[in-house]
């Protein structure tokens, strides 16, 4: 036999033999297609790619420029779908690395003592910063409540002075107040706390998510420098307003996250609803900046909840007077420069990333960072990160970076989707029957001609109409088990060696439900998804032998007629029940359907009067009696003369077969009713009267009989 040797999509160059097998035979592991005659230097399995377009050594210390602390910088991947490919990121912490710390203080009246305290602080303060760094530089902003009620007094009196008639030295009400921008003069900052008064406000939850958005986004009036440590300390002995808490005071704009400072004053205060966790946390992170929570004990758990949600934030208990607060911000800010967390932005769907620390502290690999701790300055750390593309995707970018540090690592990530074949250069091939050109093993036809071997002339039908007609409603071609030939389907084998079946190759013989792990219980045959069981053998995986025993009722009836046996139980029709579908449940009640039919059977009245026999007399035997004494459902119902029946239905075999009884007498009992219902409530109104009478001490003269 004459063959030809073809390259064929995504696997090998086989011969034109194996060319006949189905198109999607052609893919397989490398094993196996190995097995199946491909040569090792044939088979086509595209590799990942990857190129460091960026990579600056990491630098050791700090000299008056942007320092190195990751790398590489910049990195470009190409990935085959479903193969991960993995690269290193190092990082080591700079020696001298500059530090901004912006103190956030609560000046709400309880805080009274500390504001007294603070004001010596800076000598202190800058002493810890110049232990870590020469490039240290400290700012200061203060902070209450929004001023409008119910969290301020709106008294203009006491907007100007909320705090105790006693205290001299009280400022003004306000939100937030920016006083000092960042400064490496310890003068300056001593001066500028020094000039801070008390204030006040009324409820206890302070305004301190609005301080610490703005001190957040306006970058250049608090004067963070590019490449620092960025912290807030911020120090209250009170809970925290969030978003929702402005509608109390009648705000209903959301926060919008920006800055809206003038004159050192955050101007949108009464006007913007409170930053909620998410969009502080968000904001934080996006301008590298770590929170230090110094709070009283008595509010230590609610900030240590707020940590969980906010990346590279701690918390310290201060003491009632701060006295304790600058150990308090060296032990946090150690715990803070010592942890290392990498993680991502910008991740592109179908995208998974999973990263592995290496160092003396690791925690375990995971998809949405990796954490390193108890990290020296100056020792250096590496993270493996592992990157998986899903699907095939155009060029996307996204960053790795440490949290709280500048630096980012630029990821720009591609697919490789695309055939890696050297076609032959006839147009027209003689694989394709002579009117179409080979390419990746696969007949590209000439105008006219479809199929795997451009052996269909489509005539004046467009190729898109005839390979319509072997889709059914999902789209997909013959169920992705067939090709299409010439408008038909050619349905693929099964891994079994039987074959796909069906107009559109929807069915198989191998998937039917199991009983006792064999195919339709072993006692049938699959068919297209559903057992076709041997004579004596029902049930959806033929696991019953045919009996009504179980079904059969008192009155030696199959489920009294509302159903069928089943597996020797009943499958009752509708709403009736189990086990003999003997009661309905959800059916409507028979006493009003069947109504019009009884009192035209047992008075020739109503709305059925001229056709009753006709409507009813297939459905209801009847009685008409003295007396009503069958077992059954009593029914009282009104005909349409306004008069009571009274009768009863006892349901006889079948959905809707009933044996009636109705009582001759109409009425009587509507009497008795409304006699007894008359005499009960004259009976309340009189009892009701006489208490109305006693209240008003009227002594009433009963002469009636009544």
């Amino acid at each position: 036999v004459k063959q030809f040797i073809f390259r064929v999509q995504d696997n090998c160059y086989i011969s034109s033999c194996l060319l006949t097998f189905p198109l999607s035979a052609r893919c397989d592991t490398q094993a196996q297609l190995i097995a199946r005659g491909c040569m090792m230097e044939e088979i086509i399995s595209p590799h990942n790619q990857l190129i460091i377009d960026k990579k600056e050594p990491l630098s050791s210390s700090f000299r008056m420029q942007e320092p190195v602390q990751l790398s590489p910088q910049k990195i470009r991947v190409k990935l085959r779908p479903g193969l991960p490919t993995t690269f290193t990121v190092s990082f080591k912490r700079v020696q001298g690395y500059p530090v901004d710390l912006y103190y956030l203080m609560d000046l709400s009246y309880s805080m009274k003592d500390d504001l007294n305290n603070v004001k010596e602080l800076g000598k202190s303060l800058f002493a810890a910063l110049k232990k870590i760094t020469d490039h240290a530089q400290i700012g200061f902003g203060a902070f209450v409540d929004k001023t409008v009620l119910p969290y301020t007094n709106t008294n203009k009196e006491k907007l100007q002075k909320p705090c105790d008639e006693n205290d001299q030295q009280c400022e003004a009400a306000f939100g937030y107040r920016h006083v000092l921008s960042m400064t490496q003069r310890e003068d300056e900052f001593n001066t500028k706390v020094k000039e801070q008064f008390i204030s006040g406000n009324l409820d206890s939850p302070e305004g301190s998510l609005d301080a610490m958005m703005q001190a957040a986004v306006c970058v250049d009036k608090i004067g963070w420098r590019n490449s620092s440590t960025r912290l807030i300390v911020l120090t209250t002995d009170a809970g925290f307003h969030m978003a929702g808490d402005g509608k109390l005071a009648g705000i209903l704009e959301p926060n919008d996250e920006l800055c809206h400072m003038e004159n050192n004053l955050y101007i949108k205060s009464s006007e913007m609803d409170y930053p909620s966790v998410g969009q502080l946390a968000m904001q934080l992170e996006k301008n590298n900046i770590q929170p230090i929570f110094a709070v009283t004990k008595n509010v230590v758990e609610v900030y240590k909840q707020l940590s969980k949600m906010i990346p590279k934030s701690e918390v310290g208990v201060l003491s009632s007077n701060s006295d304790n607060v600058v150990q308090l911000i060296e032990s946090a800010y150690n715990r803070l420069s010592s942890k290392v967390t990498v993680t991502h932005d910008n991740l592109p769907d179908n995208v998974r990333v999973v990263y592995t620390p290496i160092c003396d502290h690791a925690a375990p690999a995971k998809e949405t960072e990796g954490v390193c701790d108890n990290v020296h300055v100056g020792q250096e750390i590496f993270f493996n990160v592992t990157v998986t593309a899903h699907l095939c995707m155009e060029e996307k970018s996204f960053t790795i970076r440490p949290l709280g540090i500048k630096d980012t690592l630029t990821v720009t990530l591609s697919t490789n989707c695309e055939c890696q074949c050297k076609d032959p250069s006839d147009n027209n091939h003689a694989h394709c029957n002579k009117k179409g050109r080979v390419s990746c093993g696969i007949c590209s036809c000439h105008d006219g001609f479809v199929g795997q071997f451009c052996n269909c002339s489509i005539g004046d039908k467009d190729e898109r109409s005839l390979r319509a007609s072997c889709q059914r409603q999902n789209g997909t071609e013959c169920e992705g088990r067939g090709d299409c030939v010439c408008g038909r389907c050619q349905c693929h084998s099964t891994e079994n060696g039987n074959f796909y079946h069906g107009a559109f190759c929807e069915c198989d013989d191998e998937h039917c439900e199991k009983f006792q792990n064999q195919l339709c219980g072993g006692n049938g045959k699959c068919n297209c998804g559903k057992c076709k069981c041997k004579e004596g053998y029902e049930g959806s995986a033929c696991q019953c032998m045919v009996s009504e025993e179980g079904c059969r009722t008192s009155n030696n009836t199959v489920c009294n007629g509302r159903g069928t046996c089943k597996c020797n139980r009943c499958e009752c029709k509708e709403e009736y029940q189990r086990p003999y579908c003997q009661f309905c449940l959800g059916c409507p009640d028979p006493c009003q359907t069947k109504l019009n039919c009884i009192e035209c059977l047992g008075f020739e009245s109503g709305p059925l009067k001229k056709n009753c026999s006709i409507a009813c007399s297939n459905s209801i035997y009847h009685e008409v009696v003295d007396q009503l004494t069958i077992s059954g459902k009593e029914c009282q119902q009104k005909d349409s003369e306004g008069c009571w029946i009274n009768f009863k239905l006892d349901q006889l075999i079948g959905e809707d077969n009933y044996m009636a009884q109705i009582l001759k007498q109409r009425g009587k009992l509507l009497m008795k009713v409304r006699k007894l219902f008359k005499a009960e409530r004259y009976l309340q109104f009189i009892l009701q009267l006489s208490l109305v009478l006693q209240f008003m001490n009227i002594k009433p003269d009963y002469k009636s009989a009544d």
